[in-house]
C-alpha cells in the first residue's frame, strides 16, 4: 500500500521523520551507526560535557528515550560519562573511538544529505528546515 495523506499535521510530520529515519539509518549502515546515535555523537563532539538534560532538551528528545539511546552508545564505548555535582547528574563526552566512528559515518551522511536533497530539488530544504525549527521554539515555550 501506498503512503496515504493523513489529516493531522503531527501525522504527517511523523510519516516524513519515519522515512527519512530509514534513509539515513540505511545510509549509515556501512559505518555500524543509527541516524540517531550519529546526531548525539556530532553534538557531544560539538559541545563535550553536555548532561542528559541538556542533550534532551538541545534534541527535543525524550529523556527516557535518550537515555537508552546513550546506553547502547556508550556500551560500543563511543562516549563516556562523569558525574556531575548532583550523583544523579552525567556529563557525557565523545570517546577517541566515538571520534572515530563519527569520522567513518560522516562522509556516509554527506551523501544522505545530498541524496535527500536530489530527491527534493524543487523543495527549498533551507527554508523548510528554518520553518520547522521555527514551530519546534514556539511549540516548546
Amino acid at each position: 500500500m501506498k503512503p496515504i495523506r493523513l489529516p493531522c499535521y503531527c501525522g504527517s510530520f511523523r510519516q516524513a521523520s519515519r522515512i527519512l529515519t530509514q534513509m539515513y539509518d540505511r545510509a549509515l549502515k556501512p559505518a555500524g551507526v543509527k541516524i540517531t546515535q550519529f546526531g548525539i555523537l556530532r553534538l557531544l563532539s560539538a559541545y563535550p560535557g553536555l548532561t542528559t538534560g541538556e542533550m534532551a532538551s538541545a534534541l527535543m528528545m525524550d529523556s527516557t528515550t535518550l537515555t537508552r539511546t546513550l546506553k547502547i552508545i556508550q556500551d560500543n564505548r563511543w562516549i563516556a560519562a562523569a558525574p556531575g555535582d548532583d550523583r544523579r547528574e552525567r556529563h557525557w563526552s565523545i570517546t577517541g573511538a566515538g571520534e572515530e566512528r563519527l569520522r567513518e559515518a560522516t562522509p556516509l551522511w554527506k551523501k544522505a544529505q545530498k541524496e535527500f536533497a536530489q530527491l527534493a530539488e524543487d523543495v527549498d530544504l533551507d527554508a523548510l528546515s528554518r520553518t520547522v525549527f521555527q514551530l519546534l521554539q514556539k511549540a516548546s515555550a
